[in-house]
């Protein structure tokens, strides 16, 4: 074989090597996207059902009988077809609307979760004789199928045909709130000394190295500082928001140091170099023109960060945010859950009713940092400077 043949061959196994690659390339790329398309395809299918929520047309009867024994304020033949949360409410109507005493009120009422699993078509532990009066029901236009707004604006329930994620949702606010209060601005602060003002020696190149060896480990170690340090150190109330917030300020504190860095070294030395000729101090230059060159980039790294937090659950497992909170706190100090937690709750729980409920809340997260991912995209490319 001549050198031209060699060189000819040469360049045919490259070109096939190069063929190669691409096919392998496209097939991960599209192999990636069916299982995401399949996961949320999946999640969709299973979760929309929880938007709506079977009700019973009904008699309700307030007594003095019907407030000791509330299971008695309705039909004896749907005793076990309507939900136990809304009869124990019985004497909370009264109270609120004493006219009610006496009266006998015609109302939809939310139905048991078996009743609403079997509206669905779904598998549930009906009888026949309580399948026959459901049907019956149904023929009667006694059953309907409507809305379910509980499900944005009630708190956890043992009972999952009244479970919502308000209270999760609150808590989830106030721990971001905490996270961003404490995060921002000790992570911009430290990102601006370590790149604009500390000397290059081995200590802080020692803090660098350990600020992303922090980034990598896994978010459960967090948890576990959280509560030596905060809970059993510092006394912060367990299960709280207060003692979720700083935990998962420390988590993100990485994260936000790192892209904060990013961002201030994009800016070119020109900038500092001619801020500097015409007199300005090392803080004027960074105050006046370095920070808000850079901040599209902080404003990006903070909102991935702030994304991070909202979806990590191990942490505030440690830290005992895993818990029944019926109600929405009231302040920071107050036991609270997050959405993540409420969600791994109910995927624990053995009841089919939660099986649709969990897949509306991962819904619903994966909803909110979409947005919020999206929301650092547009500010990336929208103030985005090339230099």
């Amino acid at each position: 074989m001549t050198k031209e043949q060699k060189r000819l061959s040469h360049i045919k196994k490259r070109y096939r090597q190069e063929t190669t690659f691409r096919i392998m390339s496209v097939s991960a790329i599209i192999l990636a996207s069916a299982f995401l398309i399949f996961f949320l395809v999946d999640i969709s299918r299973t979760g929309y059902t929880a938007l709506y929520q079977t009700e019973i047309q009904t008699e309700v009867t307030y007594s003095e009988k019907t407030i000791k024994f509330t299971h008695l304020a309705v039909p004896k033949e749907l005793n076990r077809l309507v939900s136990r949360g809304y009869t124990r409410l019985i004497p909370r109507e009264v109270e609120a609307n004493p006219e009610l005493m006496g009266q006998t009120v015609e109302r939809w009422i939310i139905a048991d979760d078996e009743v609403d699993q079997y509206i669905k078509g779904k598998p549930n532990r009906l009888k026949d004789k309580q399948i026959e009066i459901i049907d019956r029901l149904k023929d009667e236009n006694k059953i309907r199928k409507a809305f379910n707004t509980g499900f944005f604006t009630r708190g956890d329930s043992k009972l999952p045909e009244i479970a919502g994620i308000f209270s999760a949702a609150i808590g989830s606010l106030y721990v971001l709130f905490l996270t961003m209060l404490f995060s921002v601005p000790i992570g911009i602060m430290t990102a601006v000394y370590l790149e604009e003002f500390a000397p290059d020696n081995w200590f802080t190149r020692v803090i660098e190295v350990n600020i992303n060896n922090l980034a990598a480990i896994p978010s459960i170690l967090f948890g576990l500082l959280g509560l030596a340090i905060f809970i059993n150190f510092f006394g912060v109330p367990r299960s709280s928001a207060l003692a979720g917030g700083l935990t998962l300020a420390l988590m993100t504190l990485p994260v936000i140091i790192i892209s904060t860095r990013v961002a201030l070294s994009s800016v070119p030395d020109s900038i500092r170099q001619g801020a500097q000729g015409v007199g300005a101090s090392p803080w004027q230059v960074v105050w006046h023109h370095i920070l808000p060159l850079s901040l599209p980039g902080i404003l990006t790294g903070f909102i991935i960060g702030i994304a991070r937090a909202m979806g990590e659950t191990a942490p505030l497992l440690i830290i005992g945010m895993l818990a029944y909170i019926p109600e929405a706190p009231g302040s920071i100090t107050d036991a609270a859950t997050v959405l993540p937690a409420q969600i791994y709750t109910w995927s624990s729980t053995s009841l089919r009713a939660y099986t649709e409920r969990t897949a509306l809340g991962i819904m619903v997260l994966l909803s909110v940092l979409l947005m919020l991912n999206a929301a650092a995209v547009i500010i990336r490319n929208k103030f985005e400077r090339k230099w």
